[in-house]
């Protein structure tokens, strides 16, 4: 191996290990916004939003399986989001609520599993750039790719930004904070 391989080979080792450094702080600050909790107050609206805590970690885990799906199947693991009815928008109004019969630590296990079996893709990938074309919607260009490198870079911007709607949520329920 050059010397050149060997700096791409510790290039890549380290981009993975910072993805998931980064990826496991902001999960952290997720569900560490939940500590201490009841099913009840972790399915509780405390701002003008829909949003809830335990909602909060039932979206992030169906975005990453989503997009952890994508980076190895590409489009046909997302639905079509152009042809999405109208029963199809309230199951995904669903990710951010606590139904009946949820529990906190049943949301939390789940992401749990997601983010493991997230965390072993990211460490077996053979190759960070491959890209798939990117499922139809609105949102996206018609011919954009993204590389699994863009959507871990996603998985870990939807989990931040969300785990600071988490801090807020948790503010304004019982005045605890989860950052800062």
């Amino acid at each position: 191996m050059s010397a050149n391989d060997t700096a791409t080979a510790n290039t890549g080792s380290d981009e993975r290990a910072d993805f998931l450094q980064t990826l496991a702080q902001h999960r952290h600050f997720l569900r560490f916004a939940t500590r201490d909790l009841t099913d009840e107050q972790a399915g509780e609206r405390t701002t003008k939003s829909e949003l809830c805590l335990g909602g909060l970690v039932k979206h992030v885990t169906s975005v990453e399986r989503a997009w952890a799906g994508f980076i190895v199947e590409g489009a046909a693991a997302m639905p079509d989001f152009t042809a999405l009815t109208e029963a199809d928008l309230a199951q995904r109004a669903d990710d951010f609520r606590m139904l009946p019969g949820e529990t906190l630590a049943g949301v939390l296990d789940a992401y749990e599993k997601v983010a493991a079996a997230t965390d072993e893709l990211v460490a077996s990938l053979p190759d960070l750039g491959a890209s798939h074309a990117l499922p139809k919607a609105p949102w996206f260009d018609g011919d954009a790719k993204w590389s699994a490198r863009r959507v871990l870079m996603h998985i870990i911007a939807e989990t931040a930004q969300h785990a600071g709607h988490a801090d807020i949520i948790r503010e304004s329920l019982d005045g605890a904070k989860t950052m800062g």
